[in-house]
């Protein structure tokens, strides 16, 4: 079983930063994929970005290419999701999640173990 929790989040201004962390226990996969999603009142949940676990392999959705970046520290089992010049539109709960497969992509379904979120308001 694997236990992902997520911190960071808060309010902050247009243009700020934040920088997200995700600490996963319990057992973790060499092959493991991590992902941020986030999730804004009335919408559905949608991808943010991924690394992969050990090849240091990223992407990201186009909405947030050039502003958020994810990295990792595997000696910490944590993921990273740094925040940078930040719009309103990206208020939202931001989750944490693993993929045991190793599946890379935005599909939710394909992600087995999510964290509880952290809450992202960004105000204009």
């Amino acid at each position: 079983q694997v236990q992902l929790v997520e911190s960071g989040g808060g309010l902050v201004q247009a243009g700020g930063s934040l920088r997200l962390s995700c600490a996963a226990s319990g057992r973790t996969f060499s092959s493991a994929v991590m992902g941020w999603f986030r999730q804004a009142p009335g919408k559905e949940r949608e991808f943010v970005a991924v690394i992969i676990w050990r090849a240091s392999k990223t992407y990201y959705a186009d909405y947030v290419k050039g502003r958020f970046t994810i990295s990792r520290d595997n000696a910490k089992n944590m993921v990273y999701l740094q925040m940078d010049s930040l719009k309103p539109e990206d208020t939202a709960v931001y989750y944490c999640a693993q993929s045991r497969s190793g599946y890379v992509g935005t599909n939710v379904a394909q992600y087995d173990y999510w964290g509880p979120g952290t809450q992202v308001t960004v105000s204009s």
